[in-house]
């Protein structure tokens, strides 16, 4: 199987248009179009899990967090990034990283915590903002129901949890072809009046290309007119953090205890306990302070992260519990998630869950 046959899947799930403007997913280093027999899944990627890829014979590391996170002016060696990117090249190991653009879908690094738990009615913490667009073209009646399939097929027209969503209003367009044309109804030469139908539909930006496409090839006219609007509407469907409901209220100390088994945490740092059962839960894997107040805003009464530093905690103000369980712990069953996707869509491929733990902080 080549590179690209993977990877473009993946991207299907978590579009790299998804990740933030600092991050570096995608294919990091290799050629899409080269055939591999086999997948390495990891978190990091550090010297120990790609010898355990030489050692296996594995042609494609696919990780959470990118090796590469800033630009590299020198291949020398002299810093730990640089030499194993030498080594991975010199191997010829491809890396290919999934990171925020896989934070933010619902089925990627905090599904795995909202399943553990057994959360109910979960819905995204902080929904993006800026990728939805909205697609206005104009067809003749005729046509209407094969342009308007081939636009949902193409992945337009869902909001929320409704699908095959649009707008349409008939009117009459207008047009006069020139000496070169070969119009669909009308004369060229001609003034002509037709008919048609004002068709709106909302779709997420990376779905672009292949929704302009899935237009040209239904609708009938030669030229196809059509405008593209960017929306303020935030996108419900993808987002920093789940939040969802415990089936039972439950103790907080109980819970904890139960995060700390369920993610395999050395400790959990937590904020003064609040006395009260526990029913909400919001999670963002990783490093979450920075929507913490999301979390408190949609009333929850636990937030589980990592990466809380010191001043942070001040900011729970006794309305929330936050649960630091720590950035490794919280993410590193992103192999899991990485594997079920994959093996889903490619069930007869090998992919490989590493066995290195990657995480650099340790206690005594």
């Amino acid at each position: 199987m080549r590179i690209k046959d993977i990877t473009r899947y993946l991207e299907s799930l978590a579009p790299l248009s998804f990740q933030e403007p600092y991050d570096n997913s995608g294919l990091i280093i290799g050629e899409p179009e080269k055939e591999i027999n086999s997948v390495l899944l990891t978190l990091d990627v550090t010297s120990e899990v790609l010898q355990e890829a030489v050692g296996q014979g594995v042609g494609l590391i696919i990780a959470h967090h990118p090796l590469i996170f800033s630009g590299l002016k020198k291949l020398t060696g002299s810093n730990v990034i640089e030499k194993l990117v030498v080594k991975a090249i010199q191997e010829n190991i491809a890396i290919y990283a999934a990171h925020t653009n896989m934070d933010v879908i619902p089925a990627g690094v905090n599904s795995y915590l909202c399943k553990a738990l057994n959360l109910k009615n979960i819905h995204v913490l902080r929904p993006l903002e800026d990728s939805l667009l909205k697609l206005v073209t104009f067809v003749p009646e005729a046509h209407l129901e094969k342009v308007k399939q081939s636009l949902f097929l193409a992945g337009a027209g869902s909001v929320g949890n409704y699908d095959q969503c649009s707008f349409i209003m008939n009117g009459t367009g207008s047009f006069r072809g020139g000496d070169n044309t070969d119009p669909f109804v009308g004369e060229k030469g001609k003034i002509h009046f037709e008919k048609e139908v004002r068709l709106e539909t909302i779709f997420p930006v990376h779905l672009k290309k292949d929704l302009l496409h899935a237009l040209v090839k239904a609708h009938p006219y030669e030229e196809v007119a059509y405008d593209i609007y960017s929306l303020g509407n935030v996108n419900e469907q993808a987002g920093m953090g789940l939040i969802g409901e415990l089936e039972e209220a439950m103790d907080e100390i109980e819970l904890l205890k139960k995060i700390k088994s369920i993610l395999g945490s050395t400790v959990i740092k937590h904020t003064a306990l609040l006395g009260k059962q526990v029913k909400t839960v919001a999670v963002c894997g990783g490093t979450g302070s920075f929507i913490l107040k999301d979390a408190i805003k949609k009333n929850a009464d636990i937030f589980i992260s990592g990466d809380f530093k010191y001043h942070e905690f001040f900011d729970a103000e006794g309305k929330i519990l936050i649960a630091d369980a720590g950035h490794y712990e919280t993410e590193h069953h992103v192999k899991d998630v990485f594997y079920e996707l994959l093996k889903e869509k490619f069930p007869t491929f090998a992919f490989r869950i590493s066995e290195v733990n990657t995480n650099p902080v340790k206690f005594i």
